[in-house]
C-alpha cells in the first residue's frame, strides 16, 4: 500500500517507519522540503537493520532516500525474503497525491494550512487522523478535529492512533502483559476503515470498531482526558476494570 503522511514529526517517524518495515511504501512531508527529506533519511536509516537491499535510482520527482547510502538519492526495495518498503519525501501536495491512504499527523496549530496545501488531492481518499488537541485541558467537543478534516478535504476520515505516546508506536509490536494493544477506529466509510485496519494490523495491534465519525469527538475527548491523567502521574489504564468485570455486554 502507498501511504502518504502529512507531517514529519515523531508520529510520522514512528508510524511510518513501522509501516515501511512491514513492506508498505511511505512518503512523508514537512513544513518545508528540508524537514521532510531529513525525516525520510532518519526513517530509512532505521530500516537499514531490517532484511532488504538498497538500489540506487536516477528517477526524478520527489526525493527518494536509500538506506546505506549517504551520497545521493536511492530507494529501499524488498529483499529476496521480503523487506522494507520504499521511503521518500515530498511536498504536502505530492504526499496527498501519492498516498492510497493519507495520514494526517501534524500539530493542530498547522492543520488548516497543511490541508489547504494539498488542494483537492484528498477528496474521496481514505484519511487517517491521528491529531490531538494542542491544549488537552481546553478541548472543545463541539469542534472535533476529525470532522474539520473531513469538511475541508472531502476525504473519508477515520480517527485512530491518538491515544498513545509516540514511543508506544516505536515498539515492535506494542504488546503489554501478553496482550496486543487495541486501537479504536471511528469512521463512516468502509474502504477507509479497511485501510485503517490494515495499518493497525501491520503494527501488531488489534483494530477495534469505535463507531462512526460522529463518535470521533469522544475518542478525541478520551485522549485529552487520559493524557491529562498521565501528566498528573496517574495510571490512566487503571481507571477501567477488565472485560470480565465490566458488566453485561455483547461478546464477539
Amino acid at each position: 500500500m502507498r501511504i502518504g503522511i502529512l507531517g514529519a514529526g515523531g508520529m510520522a517517524d514512528a508510524l511510518g517507519t513501522q509501516w515501511a518495515r512491514a513492506g508498505h511504501e511511505v512518503m512523508v512531508s514537512g513544513r518545508n522540503e528540508s524537514s521532510g527529506a531529513t525525516r525520510a533519511k532518519t526513517m530509512t536509516a532505521a530500516l537499514a537493520t531490517t532484511p532488504g537491499e538498497v538500489r540506487p535510482t536516477s528517477s526524478g520527482g520527489p526525493e527518494e532516500v536509500g538506506a546505506g547510502s549517504s551520497s545521493g538519492p536511492g530507494e529501499v526495495r524488498p529483499g529476496s525474503r521480503g523487506g522494507p518498503g520504499e521511503v521518500r519525501s515530498g511536498s504536502f501536495a505530492e504526499v496527498a497525491a501519492f498516498g492510497e491512504v493519507v495520514v494526517v499527523a501534524v500539530r493542530e496549530a498547522g492543520l488548516a494550512d497543511t490541508l489547504r496545501a494539498t488542494g483537492t488531492a484528498l477528496r474521496g481518499k481514505p484519511l487517517i487522523d491521528v491529531v490531538n488537541t494542542a491544549d488537552i485541558f481546553a478541548y472543545d467537543p463541539t469542534r472535533p478535529i476529525a470532522r474539520l478534516i473531513a469538511d475541508v478535504t472531502g476525504g473519508h476520515v477515520v480517527k485512530a492512533f491518538n491515544l498513545c505516546n509516540v514511543d508506544v508506536w516505536r515498539m515492535t509490536p506494542p504488546v503489554f502483559d501478553g496482550r496486543p494493544l487495541a486501537v479504536p477506529l471511528c469512521g463512516d466509510d468502509q474502504e477507509a476503515l479497511d485501510a485503517a485496519r490494515t495499518l493497525v494490523t501491520a503494527l501488531g495491534c488489534t483494530p477495534v470498531d469505535g463507531g462512526g465519525l460522529d463518535r470521533a469527538m469522544l475518542l478525541e475527548a478520551t485522549a485529552a482526558f487520559v493524557i491529562g491523567l498521565w501528566f498528573g502521574g496517574a495510571d490512566a489504564q487503571a481507571i477501567l476494570p477488565p472485560l470480565a468485570s465490566s458488566g453485561a455486554h455483547r461478546r464477539t
